[in-house]
């Protein structure tokens, strides 16, 4: 469980994801310490991470705590580093929320999000820009606020359990409206 204090902020990694979080010879936790001016403390056996601001730059320690998170939701370091960037946020959506906890509904739902061979989930991407991560009982989106916003509106949907094609046409409809909002903004 996540919890926030004092200026550290605590959180639950999944096992499995540890030594990515730590990466070759503390390579990513160094990067993400360096880049984020915080100190990471990770209790291996545990999960646990401690994140700690070395200065008073809050941006930088929400930004630590959001690529934590990316990573600790399925994300590459590569990917969760995209964060840094201060238009880029995470989102996440847990399938529990809608479905409940029966596995086989969660199961289900990754399958629709996810797609054959990961059609869905690239597709989705490709239209909207935004990286997403399916992990567990959750999926993750990273990318600007309107990216997140259609790729959240479009795994909705999906969850609610709209056809793939009605999705995929609410996709190309956002981005054709996107491109024409872009083409005024320069005529103007």
């Amino acid at each position: 469980m996540d919890k926030s204090s004092d200026f550290n902020y605590e959180i639950q990694v999944p096992e499995e994801r540890i030594p990515i979080l730590i990466g070759s010879a503390g390579s990513v936790k160094n990067e993400i310490s360096n880049r984020c001016n915080v100190k990471l403390s990770i209790q291996s056996d545990t999960g646990r991470l401690l994140i700690t601001p070395n200065s008073n730059n809050n941006d930088d320690f929400f930004k630590a705590i959001e690529i934590v998170k990316a990573i600790s939701y399925g994300f590459s370091p590569d990917n969760a580093l995209i964060l840094l960037d201060d238009d880029n946020s995470l989102e996440i959506i847990d399938f529990r929320d809608f479905i409940g906890k029966s596995p086989k509904s969660i199961s289900r739902m990754k399958g629709r999000v996810i797609g054959e061979s990961g059609k869905t989930r690239k597709t989705i991407q490709e239209l909207t820009g935004c990286l997403i991560s399916v992990y567990h009982h959750t999926v993750a989106i990273i990318g600007s606020y309107n990216e997140n916003k259609i790729a959240h509106d479009a795994i909705l949907l999906l969850l609610k359990g709209k056809s793939h094609r009605s999705v995929y046409d609410m996709l190309y409809l956002a981005k054709r409206k996107s491109k024409i909002e872009k083409l005024q903004l320069w005529e103007d």
